[in-house]
């Protein structure tokens, strides 16, 4: 609580129209709506009470909110979802209703301060939502495949087919929009474009796995390699007691990110010299597909926040 003033803290439930707050130490709750007018609000409320907010990562529906009181001054924090669940645990709340979501989130934050996330810079913002909007584009195009092989092995493909293809060209020249969109946000700025050039020098990494790792990590060269792989949810939980030993698993972390370096994981343990000999070596421990995969994206991770830390691209970074 040492970097909170007074320890006075606010935390909010956001939903789609409302956000439920709850003051500490005193308990004040009310709810105001999430709009501007509800935002300008909470901004005076903290202003008034010398407090921090902090609330969840909700998709994107604290984002207005966040923003707006940066803009006015007021520090804002977001927490971890799966961890003030855990918390909520640990003190035997089963109950869940908006009021008492805020009040957990308030008292969690109050209790681990640093798990609180900064607000990303806006650059970082933009990127973000053009790489989840290119995301959900992705799995659409995904869907529609689908449907038109289900459609094919009933017999009845031909029906919509003129539909189908202007819908599969649609969705294709949306994602390559898109992409060029990513490619011009990364070019304008010095900074992003130093850091995709230097993760892009990594074998199995390409452009997607840059841009997710910028846009869905920016701590990344600012912190440890197992910082980084617990922030993917890459790093192995341990369940071990007493003499017992305990299969060990990965949890939580930044779930879009983790799902990308699987699939770049698969890339460079056949095309990273350093990481194929280090799957071979697993393989012929005997080691199952699913447990080599997540290793080498645990260590894919760990590379790139290396090389992002010296600013060293892969050809010239020691291994």
């Amino acid at each position: 609580m040492d970097n909170l003033s007074h320890g006075h803290v606010i935390g909010i439930d956001v939903s789609r129209d409302w956000l439920d707050v709850h003051c500490l130490p005193d308990g004040h709750r009310c709810r105001m709506p999430n709009a501007p007018a509800g935002h300008t609000a909470v901004a005076d409320l903290a202003r008034d009470r010398d407090a921090v907010v902090c609330f969840e990562s909700t998709g994107g529906q604290e984002w207005q909110l966040w923003a707006h009181l940066e803009a006015q001054g007021i520090v804002a924090r977001q927490v971890p979802p799966a961890q003030v669940k855990a918390f909520a645990q640990s003190r035997g709340t089963r109950a869940k209703t908006d009021r008492i979501d805020a009040e957990l989130i308030a008292r969690f934050f109050a209790f681990r301060p640093e798990a609180g996330r900064s607000l990303p810079a806006e650059k970082l913002r933009f990127l973000r939502a053009l790489a989840s909007k290119r995301a959900q584009l992705i799995e659409m195009r995904k869907r529609l495949l689908a449907q038109i092989r289900a459609h094919q092995k009933l017999g009845t493909a031909a029906m919509f087919e003129d539909v189908d293809t202007e819908l599969t060209q649609r969705i294709d020249s949306l994602i390559k929009e898109l992409e060029d969109r990513i490619i011009r946000a990364i070019a304008s700025d010095d900074h992003l474009s130093e850091m995709a050039t230097v993760l892009r020098s990594i074998p199995g990494i390409g452009p997607v796995a840059s841009t997710m790792l910028i846009a869905e990590m920016p701590e990344i060269g600012t912190i440890t390699g197992e910082e980084a792989a617990a922030l993917t949810g890459l790093a192995p939980v341990a369940h071990d007691s007493g003499t017992l030993r305990g299969k060990r698993a990965i949890a939580g972390g930044r779930r879009a990110l983790r799902h990308v370096m699987f699939q770049a994981a698969l890339v460079a343990s056949h095309h990273n010299p350093h990481l194929r000999s280090f799957a071979d070596r697993l393989r012929k421990a005997g080691k199952p597909h699913k447990v080599i995969i997540t290793a080498v994206a645990r260590k894919l991770v760990t590379i790139a926040n290396a090389v992002c830390k010296s600013r060293q691209k892969w050809a010239d970074h020691p291994t």
